[in-house]
């Protein structure tokens, strides 16, 4: 398969620059890819989807307000440092620098200001703009951040975000993402409630979305991508929950790629296990999903994975359609943007899956 096969036109003027007012507010396009039925919708009406006994999939990864910046010590020059995940030495993360060719092994930069600033000494160099920095300070890394940082916002968005808990979930928990679970973001405690209260079990995974959300595709042929891996956990309780669900035919949803990936990865075998490790599934169109029923999604860039992965959900040229009737219809795009129910998957073998 060709990158190009997953590409869509897509006016720049439905990227959604800033969340709306209320989480809940934005709009659900309900996608059933077995009868290609659409239904045109808003997030709080989701209860009217969901059922008794259903299990619903929570991602509770947090994120790191990321983005620091600095200058060289003996130039003055200005760097970004984007903290993607913790070294194996003490106080040393790995980051993503710009410029990195200026920035080489000893060189120091102070974060912050002259009255409150914190050194960081590059200790390694890897590839792609990667660089290993030590923090000179006995100060937890993540406080560091939370009291410089910006939030990682990506590089479509082009405004300040002026509260930082909008690109965070309700949920979110676990500190270590450098971009949110943005299908998360629609919900609001009072929704999730309601979920519950409605007879609907819902549990909790934690995937720390690393520098893939941040990488274009570099290849010609889909097979030929490497994915970066990314840490996940799947706590006893939730492995219980979904393996008792399965065993009972109740449904799966998955609230975004996140979680679905992480439920991917813990149950290749057909049932969850617990734990903690790394994955770097690839999911595109041939795959064979194990675990999860339905998805909730945003809608997500042309040409990349996680297009490729909803592609893999309700077939190439169905996602296309879907797509195209989401810009006619004004819906928007991206982190900040509206959102989908695919209720079910749309069959590999010609056998419907419901």
């Amino acid at each position: 398969m060709r990158v190009e096969d997953f590409d869509y036109e897509l006016p720049e003027r439905l990227i959604a620059q800033t969340p709306l007012s209320s989480r809940d507010e934005s709009r659900l396009l309900v996608v059933d890819p077995v009868e290609h039925t659409l239904v045109h919708k808003h997030f709080r009406d989701i209860t009217s989807f969901l059922r008794e006994g259903d299990v619903l999939v929570l991602n509770n990864s947090k994120v790191i307000p990321a983005r620091l910046y600095g200058e060289k010590m003996d130039t003055g020059g200005r760097v970004e440092i984007l903290l993607l995940r913790p070294s194996e030495r003490p106080q040393t993360w790995v980051a993503l620098t710009r410029p990195a060719k200026r920035l080489r092994l000893g060189t120091k930069i102070r974060v912050g200001s002259e009255a409150d600033s914190v050194l960081v000494e590059v200790v390694g160099v890897q590839g792609e703009g990667l660089r290993e920095v030590r923090f000179e300070t006995d100060e937890a890394v993540t406080e560091i951040a939370n009291r410089f940082g910006e939030m990682p916002l990506p590089p479509y968005i082009h405004t300040t975000l002026e509260d930082k808990d909008r690109y965070q979930t309700v949920y979110a928990q676990n500190v270590g993402s450098v971009a949110a679970p943005t299908a998360g973001l629609h919900f609001t405690d009072e929704l999730l409630n309601k979920v519950q209260a409605m007879g609907v079990e819902v549990h909790t995974v934690t995937l720390h979305v690393g520098i893939g959300t941040f990488r274009s595709i570099q290849v010609d042929e889909v097979e030929e991508h490497e994915m970066h891996s990314e840490w996940y956990e799947v706590s006893e309780e939730t492995a219980a929950a979904i393996n008792r669900a399965k065993l009972e035919g109740r449904r799966i949803i998955s609230v975004g790629t996140t979680s679905l990936r992480t439920l991917e990865s813990a149950g290749e075998s057909g049932k969850m296990v617990a734990g903690a490790r790394d994955t770097d599934i690839f999911i595109y169109p041939g795959y064979s999903f194990r675990i999860v029923d339905a998805l909730i999604t945003n809608f997500h860039l042309p040409k990349s994975t996680l297009f490729m992965l909803v592609s893999a959900w309700m077939g190439t040229d169905y996602a296309k359609e879907v797509y195209a009737t989401a810009v006619r219809e004004e819906y928007r795009f991206f982190s900040f943007g509206d959102a989908m129910f695919l209720t079910r998957r749309a069959p590999v073998d010609g056998t419907s899956q419901v």
